[in-house]
């Protein structure tokens, strides 16, 4: 059933991933009313929706970490703000009330919330991995684009096509479940972190290069794969296939609300600030000189941006927060 009555908060997060659940928890940390929006049904964005198993080596505190267990232990975290979610719904329309003191920001289902600033945390958007020509109508029948869980390639001949950071790292990741691992991409230069590189090189992964997946076959599922490999043919005994091409992203609504953008991400100063008022971004979605995109990143520009917002929210607050170590 549609809401048609407002929600009134006074920090509005839009997007639920690791930079989003810890900006709801630094609201709440501000002692902001805080409510989270995002298109997917759970929390945790692309983590939970792409690599929930995938080891993590770059959040602070953290030697490694799976996914699913960083976005468990940023959730516990946030809840200490008690957010208000709205999953599975998308920001639609967002227009500036009450001679601009305040956003509304419409959903798709008809909720409008008022708040008193707005922080994008939407990743790149609204995305759809990019296609591999040759598996059209293999979906769910060996082909996948995501690697939730690595339970199911067990004893396996798994291909994994793609020549960055995904593949190299569902690579490693199901070395030592599948029964072989065979890495496909069309060049001989890789787009992944070196050290994966070379760790995948040293392991029993082979790694074929100026290849391409020209044809998967199989009665009901998949048996094999075909590759041109520099002009050559090549079959593979194949069970499945990880189609790590990389993405497609939609900022969607966003890029219709005068956001000033820089290919697909939104352009904000050091506060964080967009070019609209009372709407700050943070995370992958950012553009500025020399931005890095880690989530480590995100999570200090999600604070930097709380905490200029709460001023924008409340005057008579002030940007820095006092540390938030127990004495």
């Amino acid at each position: 059933m549609s809401v048609t009555e407002p929600t009134e908060v006074d920090l509005l997060v839009i997007g639920a991933g690791p930079t989003g659940l810890y900006a709801a928890y630094y609201a709440g940390f501000r002692e902001l009313r805080v409510a989270v929006v995002d298109s997917l049904p759970e929390l945790g964005g692309q983590v939970t929706a792409m690599y929930p198993e995938k080891q993590i080596l770059d959040v602070a505190g953290f030697p490694r970490v799976k996914g699913r267990d960083l976005v468990a232990g940023l959730v516990e975290q946030a809840a200490t703000a008690h957010p208000a979610y709205f999953l599975d719904r998308t920001a639609t329309s967002m227009d500036h009330v009450d001679d601009g003191a305040r956003v509304r920001v419409g959903l798709d289902d008809g909720t409008e919330i008022v708040c008193g600033a707005v922080l994008v945390t939407a990743g790149i958007g609204k995305f759809s991995p990019r296609p591999l020509p040759a598996a059209d109508g293999w979906l769910g029948r060996g082909l996948e684009f995501f690697v939730p869980s690595f339970a199911p390639y067990g004893g396996k001949d798994v291909v994994v096509v793609g020549g960055g950071d995904s593949a190299f790292d569902w690579a490693q990741h199901l070395e030592p479940i599948a029964r072989s691992v065979t890495l496909v991409h069309r060049r001989d230069a890789f787009r992944a972190h070196e050290r994966t590189i070379r760790e995948v090189r040293e392991s029993s992964v082979e790694i074929v290069t100026k290849a391409q997946v020209t044809a998967l076959r199989g009665a009901t599922t998949l048996e094999e794969v075909e590759l041109d490999v520099d002009g050559g043919t090549r079959v593979l005994p194949a069970q499945a296939v990880v189609a790590a091409l990389g993405f497609v992203a939609d900022l969607g609504a966003l890029q219709q609300w005068g956001l000033e953008t820089d290919k697909r991400h939104v352009v904000v100063d050091t506060h964080m600030r967009t070019n609209l008022p009372r709407v700050y971004a943070a995370g992958d979605i950012t553009e500025y000189p020399g931005k890095v995109r880690l989530i480590s990143v995100g999570f200090g520009e999600a604070a930097t941006a709380v905490n200029n917002a709460a001023v924008d929210i409340d005057p008579s607050a002030h940007v820095f927060p006092g540390h938030s170590s127990n004495a």
